[in-house]
């Protein structure tokens, strides 16, 4: 039996929940015995806004061509930018670059455990720095994301979905929930998120599959509809983000710089594409070479 922390909820069998996840939870290869803490801030920062069936081969890519952090640390901003691919939000490629740097420089070559320590690293913010220490170190540590919001809501508070999110009220929440011991509390912050992931999902949850489902607030209270906030749908389409990625794609396809025409030609309406290389250039994911042409960070 785990020792529950002061707080924890008496009526979510939570053993139950942390012996499910252990038979059933998906093989997915960060998951794997003998991933490094490299592996799995990787995946993390590959993982963020991003479907696991993408992140996958990347992942596996990555590792296989990079699998310390002094590796990628030796590889050059504009070719790190080129295997992140179409993952979306390519800052997190630069920042975790970045990262990669100082922890071969400053932790020999090994990426820390302690969370106070990893968010020092660049770019490394208070979701990654939990991940990472529960799920390549097993500790004790409050991981938060929308599923286990979702859960949290649903099997807790008896909500058909998580309001606004509040850093001081959600992890409060989560670290409630959690045994005292590391070890049972790391394995049961993986359970959380994978019940929000392939169980308790936003439009159509299995409660039939989900272990918790008789002690769940939301089944005693019937079930009853998110009654919050509109949540905001991310569009892509038209969008500036959508635009960034075709010319970072045209970089990509190029070994070399670009002239402006052949960005041009990546997106019709003139001004959103400048202000959208613009932003690129600000950003340093594109530099400008001296003849005036365009190039990924290092390749010019």
């Amino acid at each position: 039996m785990n020792t529950p922390a002061t707080g924890a909820d008496p009526r979510l069998d939570l053993d139950a929940l942390a012996d499910w996840f252990t038979a059933t939870a998906r093989p997915l290869p960060w998951r794997a015995a003998g991933v490094t803490g490299w592996g799995v801030l990787v995946s993390e920062t590959m993982l963020q806004q991003t479907p696991v069936n993408r992140v996958q081969p990347i992942w596996e890519e990555w590792m296989h061509r990079w699998p310390r952090p002094s590796d990628l640390a030796a590889e050059s901003q504009g070719e790190v930018l080129r295997a992140w691919g179409k993952l979306g939000y390519p800052r997190r490629a630069l920042r975790l670059h970045e990262a990669a740097a100082r922890i071969a420089a400053e932790h020999d070559d090994v990426v820390p455990s302690d969370v106070d320590t990893l968010l020092a690293l660049p770019g490394i913010g208070a979701y990654t720095a939990r991940a990472v220490a529960a799920f390549a170190y097993g500790r004790r540590a409050p991981v938060v994301d929308t599923n286990v919001r979702r859960v949290v809501a649903r099997a807790v508070h008896g909500a058909g979905d998580a309001g606004p999110p509040s850093t001081n009220r959600d992890l409060a929440d989560v670290d409630a929930l959690l045994p005292a011991e590391d070890a049972p509390a790391a394995t049961l912050s993986a359970a959380l998120m994978e019940l929000g992931q392939v169980v308790c999902t936003v439009r159509s949850p299995s409660c039939e599959r989900c272990p918790i489902a008789a002690d769940c607030a939301w089944q005693h209270n019937g079930r009853p509809a998110y009654a919050g906030p509109p949540k905001k749908v991310q569009k892509f389409a038209g969008t500036d983000r959508q635009v960034r990625g075709r010319l970072l794609d045209v970089l990509r396809g190029s070994t070399g710089p670009v002239t402006r025409d052949q960005l041009d030609a990546a997106w019709d309406e003139a001004g959103q594409r400048d202000r959208c290389l613009d932003s690129l250039l600000v950003d340093g994911l594109v530099e400008q070479t001296d003849d005036g042409r365009f190039a990924l960070p290092g390749e010019r």
